[in-house]
């Protein structure tokens, strides 16, 4: 306890050390979270590394055998010299009743169509609260970049009733593998794979392993034999393991629907007002992205992103545009324009983008949907990282989301305890199919979002 200070009345504590106090209580609950956090986490890779993996164990990526001598292992492709020629050209066998299909996402019938089967059956939390509810306009986004193929949206329909009843992507795009490898620093021609999702009442027909080869072989078509992924759960062998960290913007509804809990020795109304942000931005120059700045924006993030080991390597003006032009309820990007150059060009110094994907709330009355931004990419050049960060919070919190979200990836983790954020109990690993490394890369080597 805190000692007794002289000229309070009857030895009561003073504000500021009932303040002081309830902060070390806080920060001792903090530290106890994260360690017990970190042993579960342990505990699930240990399971994970004893546990048979049969289908991954079957196919081209590192395994968990390999970890123990990584120096053994050899960077690079895990098959080589593959041939498209060689590929397959009629689909894998489905159980009875079930056929491929490419789902058109440019359609909203087809949007619509993947919208559902997403947001009645894809990723829930452990204690099934929440369920990501990705919009039908965030997968139009996210899943027709500049050389997206329809062939790549890949769903399983049930014959009789045409009803879509699974579905798993690909996305082209060239990522870094290694600033120092030989054979990654320059890029690979990947895909990225994303939303895979079976329907709820065909778990038991093991299908996720069937849609994989298929999704495989229909890349493998294009010449292209490398992919990344990212999974909550643990399979032969994280590239690299990363956390989620939440920052509150709207403390009393995340109470309500059981997303938050109030700490000990706090009350409501000193949690709102312990988060409670600026009324304003404060980095001068901050607005809103607009298409004269795509060209500047892919050179800062090329030359921002060539420090991480994995890291997505922009290619055209085009891409930066689909990625980063502000989409309303989508993509939210703001850069720091430093006003008209000698050349009588404006200059864009600084960035920083979030993305939204809120979650359907699971059996509450009063609240359906919980409003999430994801941090996306921030370069911070001109201005501290720390502040352009509280500035997206305060441009989140104005566009009425109710947390922030992000993982503790490139220079993240130096901003999270100043901005108040709290460490979350999800992990988020990352994996490559068909390339491998010899050790695993820690988070701040990071430069990738997988949305």
């Amino acid at each position: 306890g805190a000692k007794k200070r002289r000229g309070t009345r009857g030895g009561a504590k003073s504000r500021g050390e009932g303040r002081r106090e309830r902060e070390g209580a806080e920060m001792e609950d903090k530290r106890e979270i994260e360690a017990l956090l970190e042993q579960m986490h342990l505990k699930e890779k240990e399971e994970a590394m004893q546990k048979k993996h049969s289908f991954w164990e079957s196919q081209p990526v590192k395994q968990f055998s390999e970890e123990q001598n990584s120096e053994t292992v050899e960077e690079g492709p895990v098959q080589v010299n593959q041939d498209a020629k060689g590929v397959r050209e009629t689909g894998y066998a489905l159980p009875g009743g079930y056929e491929w299909c490419d789902c058109d996402i440019s359609s909203a019938e087809g949007a619509e169509e993947v919208y559902t089967l997403l947001s009645e059956n894809y990723v829930e939390d452990d204690d099934n609260m929440f369920r990501f509810n990705y919009s039908s306009h965030f997968l139009s986004w996210a899943l027709q970049p500049p050389g997206f193929k329809p062939f790549w949206h890949v769903g399983v329909r049930v014959i009789k009733s045409k009803k879509l009843v699974a579905f798993i992507s690909a996305i082209p795009a060239k990522i870094r593998v290694g600033k120092n490898s030989p054979k990654g620093k320059d890029g690979v021609s990947m895909v990225e794979i994303n939303f895979l999702c079976v329907h709820k009442k065909l778990r038991t027909k093991r299908l996720a392993p069937v849609l994989i080869r298929e999704i495989t072989r229909r890349v493998n078509l294009f010449d292209i034999w490398q992919a990344s992924y990212t999974a909550g759960v643990i399979i032969p062998t994280p590239l690299a393991t990363c956390r989620y960290f939440h920052r509150s913007l709207n403390p009393k509804k995340l109470i309500e629907v059981g997303f938050s809990k109030l700490g000990k020795r706090m009350t409501l109304s000193r949690t709102i007002k312990l988060h409670k942000l600026p009324q304003k931005t404060s980095t001068p120059g901050l607005r809103r992205m607009s298409k004269e700045d795509a060209p500047q924006v892919l050179e800062l993030l090329n030359a921002y992103l060539a420090q991480f080991d994995l890291a997505c390597l922009f290619q055209s003006v085009d891409e930066v545009e689909h990625w980063f032009l502000p989409r309303e309820n989508v993509i939210y990007t703001y850069v720091v324009d430093a006003g008209e150059g000698k050349d009588g060009k404006r200059k864009i110094t600084d960035i920083m983008s979030f993305y939204s994907l809120p979650s359907t709330i699971i059996g509450n009355e009063h609240h359906k949907e919980l409003r999430a931004a994801f941090s996306y990419y921030n370069i911070a050049n001109t201005a501290s990282l720390k502040s352009l960060m509280e500035d997206a919070l305060i441009c989140a919190r104005d566009e009425n989301f109710d947390v922030f979200n992000a993982l503790d990836i490139m220079q993240n983790a130096e901003f999270m305890k100043d901005l108040k954020f709290g460490i979350g109990d999800g992990h988020l690993q990352y994996y490559l199919y068909n390339w491998k490394v010899k050790k695993a890369l820690t988070p701040q080597q990071v430069g990738l979002v997988l949305l």
